[in-house]
């Protein structure tokens, strides 16, 4: 061999025995300091990034450890052990989707600084794991591998892909492309969110706004926690995340700070595939027969009393994708999440970076598989993305309907650059917003984008919603605005003059009294609704009931809310709410705070908001003929940046705690429902001098 490359050779071996090393190193808990304040929100002090990470972790674990386990259990095929049957199917999907091989494959691909986030929080859960075996859920369920974690965040990413909803698609039979996937029908879904971006000059007092209101579940495995990460290694990082993540995904730094909002374009694409009539184990590709992969997997699946039963299932592949034989063929699908694991690498990034250039450089990676992205910082920039990872598709072929899958030509390999993104730097207008709605209606009409500029293949089914309606009624208002003014945007609680995405279900609005002569009070309360959603507000309640009776009237008799809703349909949900309200509260005039409540353990509060209303609540049926809130302003931050600085205010629906005995499991409920927030701080002499408790791990 000659002597140059003996030598190269020998410092790439030299070079990774270092990297590895660092890599491993074992985490000195002496350099990591938790700083609990009033709310429970803890702030990590550490001196590196990989021991700021295991303090999040074990911070995180004393607060919400059964979650981060269930994050994971399916990387280990453990889920359906616990759950049964409904755990079994995210333990299916981990093989489905070959997330643990896409993690061994993408692990090299990682760069240091997200690998020692990682192993820094895969080192403070699998401590507190042993500090505290008595609340492991599934046995050897621990200690969790780098691929453990990795599969799990594979699995993640394509949750947030809606693959589980082309997965679910396609075992019931349905072939058909889904036009609307989950949350795009906005006033039916428990998923959205708001962000709102505004430069000095569009405020009083001369400071750029920034709005972080995500619209998700508000218990389980996409809710947010509220954390502040800090080392010595340019890590300054206040906001939220879901269990299982190791650092923060929205919030704010020193510097800047962003949010997300779901999008959606087309993201995934379903194949119809030719099988061999004579050999079912085969696929036509290309003029040729060729085999698919086939894969036997055993599930472990609970079935009571701490009985498990070993179900063995099939996984099979094609060169397209993922496969799933239903009663009507062999279907495949695709998403670019099937070859992703970058996305902590990116959000370690956008969190440690210092301004707008460093913060754009980050967002080229295109790890984060979705999500809109708007921005401001304390040079007075904002700027609106519709990011996501899409395929580089032939635009002579309908993606958004099902493709026959024949030709290896039609195989997506390559995914869309940076540059190819709908995007916004600092519009003429002063502002920026997404209510999950349209990329091309982001921003005051003259700054708008043409969507005729962009990749017809994008296919973004975004139209309007309520509240981006409800939101350029507002803004239309104002030539500047105060930071009282920008709270009652965001706590906004009235629908626009023209509800939309309620088909005709509206027509209610104009029913004439004397063909419902029974339910005549009913309506008049309905019909005299000034479209506000307060918890004193009389007509809410009764519309809220109405509309969602009227759902199940239209479901049962397969009309969809587009087609002309006949009498008796209207007459059915009438009769519906009206029995509701008199058995369960003895009248009609009830008040939504009435009915719609906002509990945790023993207490239980009126809750304001509706449906797709700029501050909504979504709620689901309860004891008592009443509705329970599970989804809706589920971490808000409202932030103003100055040249010294971001100020900030945060609240979340319950508290930082999921654990029942705890005092912060229930300490933030009245603040939330008041629209009041909290001062926090992203300085550490502020910080320790407020603290109620600090510690180190373990």
């Amino acid at each position: 061999m000659p002597r140059d490359t003996s030598m190269l050779r020998y410092k790439l071996l030299f070079f990774l025995f270092f990297f590895l090393s660092d890599i491993a190193a074992q985490v000195d808990t002496d350099n990591i300091t938790i700083a609990r304040d009033k709310w429970g929100v803890p702030h990590i002090y550490a001196i590196s990034d990989k021991e700021a990470a295991y303090g999040l972790a074990w911070a995180h674990a004393e607060d919400d450890f059964k979650t981060i386990q269930k994050t994971f259990l399916p990387a280990k095929g453990l889920l359906g052990k616990l759950e049964g049957s409904g755990g079994a199917v995210l333990d299916y999907a981990v093989h489905l989707l070959r997330s643990r091989k896409v993690a061994e494959r993408e692990l090299k691909n990682l760069s240091p600084g997200g690998l020692n986030v990682i192993y820094g929080y895969l080192e403070g859960l699998n401590a507190y794991a042993r500090k505290y075996p008595e609340e492991v859920l599934v046995k050897n369920s621990f200690p969790l591998s780098i691929y453990d974690y990795l599969t799990g965040l594979n699995l993640m990413l394509h949750l947030f892909s809606d693959t589980g909803d082309v997965i679910a698609q396609l075992f019931n039979n349905n072939v058909e492309p889904l036009d609307e996937m989950s949350g795009v029908d906005n006033i039916g879904s428990t998923i959205g969110s708001n962000g709102f971006a505004f430069k000095s000059s569009k405020t009083r007092d001369g400071k750029t706004y920034l709005n972080v209101n995500t619209h998700q579940p508000l218990e389980g495995p996409f809710s947010w926690y509220e954390a502040h990460v800090n080392s010595e290694e340019g890590w300054n990082m206040l906001g939220g995340l879901f269990p299982g993540l190791p650092l923060p995904v929205i919030g704010t730094n020193e510097n800047l700070g962003w949010t997300h909002t779901y999008n959606y374009p087309d993201m995934n694409d379903i194949y119809q595939l030719v099988v061999n009539p004579k050999d079912k184990s085969e696929y036509m590709l290309d003029g040729k027969w060729k085999k698919f992969e086939v894969e036997k997997v055993r599930l472990r699946v609970k079935v009571f009393l701490g009985i498990n039963l070993n179900v063995r299932r099939k996984v099979i592949w094609s060169d397209f994708g993922p496969v799933i034989k239903n009663d009507k063929g062999h279907f495949a699908f695709f998403s670019q999440s099937l070859n992703n694991i970058s996305a902590i690498e990116q959000w370690l990034r956008m969190n440690k970076a210092k301004n707008f250039q460093e913060f754009e450089s980050a967002l080229r990676l295109l790890g984060i598989p979705r999500f809109n992205i708007v921005y401001a910082d304390r040079e007075d920039n904002i700027f609106y993305m519709s990011n996501a990872r899409l395929s580089v598709r032939d635009s002579l072929i309908d993606w958004r309907g099902l493709v026959l899958g024949d030709k290896s030509s039609l195989i997506l390999d390559d995914y869309h650059p940076y540059e190819d993104l709908p995007k916004m730097k600092n519009p003429s207008g002063g502002y920026i917003f997404n209510t999950n709605n349209s990329p091309f209606n982001s921003a005051a009409k003259e700054d708008n984008l043409d969507e005729s500029d962009y990749e017809p293949t994008f296919s973004f089914k975004e139209g309007e919603n309520n509240r981006s309606l409800r939101f350029m009624e507002l803004i239309g208002g104002y030539d500047k605005l105060s930071y009282e003014d920008f709270k009652e945007i965001k706590y906004d609680q009235k629908y626009p003059d023209s509800l939309i995405l309620i088909g005709n279900i509206k027509t209610v609005f104009d029913l004439k009294k004397e063909n419902f002569k029974d339910y005549r009070d009913l309506l008049n309360l309905i019909q005299g609704w000034d479209r506000r959603g307060g918890a004193e507000n009389i007509g809410a309640a009764q519309w809220n009931l109405y509309y969602n009776f009227m759902l199940s009237a239209l479901s049962e008799n397969k009309v969809k809310i587009e087609d002309t809703i006949a009498h008796e349909y209207h007459e059915q949900a009438l009769e519906r709410t009206q029995d509701h309200l008199i058995k369960n509260f003895g009248r009609l005039d009830i008040s939504l705070g009435d009915i719609q409540r906002h509990v945790r353990g023993e207490k239980n509060f009126p809750a304001s908001g509706l449906i797709d209303m700029i501050a909504p609540t979504y709620s689901v049926p309860t004891d008592g003929g009443r509705l329970r809130a599970v989804s809706g302003e589920s971490y808000i931050m409202l932030i103003r940046y100055t040249k010294d600085g971001p100020e900030v205010e945060t609240v979340i629906p319950y508290g930082n705690s999921s654990d029942p005995e705890s005092p912060h499991y229930t300490d933030q409920m009245l603040m939330y429902l008041d629209k009041k927030l909290k001062v926090m701080s992203l300085d550490r002499e502020e910080v320790m001098a407020d603290a109620v408790r600090v510690y180190n791990p373990i």
